[in-house]
């Protein structure tokens, strides 16, 4: 991501003060603004900057992907983390990243196309994490991948209602399978979303564990790619 100058952010402040239509704005809605803590105006702004000044009203139906700045796991998680290269039970550091092309290819994304799948059979109450990698892989829909958590991460407000509810009383965690991560150790793991304590959380888990009917995978259909 390209460091934003000193010059742009002057220019943005002096845009914002003159080009701004304050006869059509309401001034107990500008004072509601101004009430507001620092930390969350500055959340805010910065999350409306990031959309390239685009005004969402409500749940937005079309989300952007912005595929010029591919995941950084090292600068997103901490030093050591990378994408998983090659077979799953090789070393992780040769090969083919394994990610799914067909998410990669998205630029934009239909919040209502989102669907959650637990993988779960029938009978069954958890599954282990490369199992339910199998069962993903060899489903024909598309697999979110971390670009996709990451633009749900640093834009909250785009974060559909449905990922806060729980499951049978229990909190939900929602995972984004279509980019397995290498931590500095060899292992193998996910993203996932959760929503607690009224507020958003990240977290990566180990694909060795086990999911439950709390723990689905954000995927699209596969005529979505």
């Amino acid at each position: 991501m390209k460091e934003v100058t000193r010059g742009q952010a002057l220019e943005m402040q002096a845009r914002f003060a003159t080009d701004t239509n304050w006869d059509k704005l309401d001034g107990d809605v500008v004072q509601s603004v101004i009430s507001l803590t620092r930390e969350e105006f500055g959340v805010r702004f910065t999350a409306f900057l990031r959309n390239r000044a685009q005004l969402i009203v409500g749940e937005p139906k079309i989300v952007p992907i912005d595929r010029s700045i591919p995941f950084n796991p090292a600068a997103f998680i901490g030093k050591g983390w990378s994408i998983w290269r090659g077979p799953a039970d090789g070393n992780g550091l040769t090969g083919v990243e394994d990610q799914d092309e067909r998410s990669l290819a998205l630029t934009q994304i239909n919040l209502a196309d989102i669907r959650l799948v637990t993988c779960l059979n029938d009978a069954e109450t958890v599954v282990k994490g490369e199992e339910k990698q199998r069962r993903l892989k060899a489903d024909s829909r598309v697999r979110l991948d971390a670009k996709i958590f990451q633009t749900f991460w640093e834009n909250q407000a785009l974060i559909p209602e449905r990922f806060k509810e729980k499951v049978n009383g229990n909190t939900q965690f929602i995972y984004f399978d279509g980019t397995v991560l290498r931590d500095s150790y060899g292992n193998r793991y996910v993203l996932g979303l959760c929503w607690g304590g009224g507020a958003w959380s990240w977290s990566v888990i180990w694909l060795d564990g086990g999911w439950r009917a709390n723990g689905p995978s954000a995927v699209l259909a596969s005529n979505q790619s």
